[in-house]
């Protein structure tokens, strides 16, 4: 996802999608261990967004503050 994206948003909305980069992020882990990950890339894309998402959801925060 685009950050852009991202900041569009809503904040249940990012928590849906938190969750769910999460947990295939732990999937794509479980892949990995067993030797079964076909895209190996798509980890490190999942993390990248997961602290995307986790950025802006601390920067509204900040604002709110």
């Amino acid at each position: 996802m685009k950050p852009k994206d991202i900041k569009a948003l809503k904040d249940a909305e990012l928590d849906g999608k938190l969750d769910d980069y999460k947990q295939e992020l732990f999937n794509l882990r479980w892949q990995s261990a067993s030797h079964q990950n076909q895209n190996p890339k798509r980890a490190r894309e999942v993390r990248k967004n997961i602290a995307r998402i986790l950025t802006v959801k601390n920067a509204r925060q900040q604002g709110k503050a």
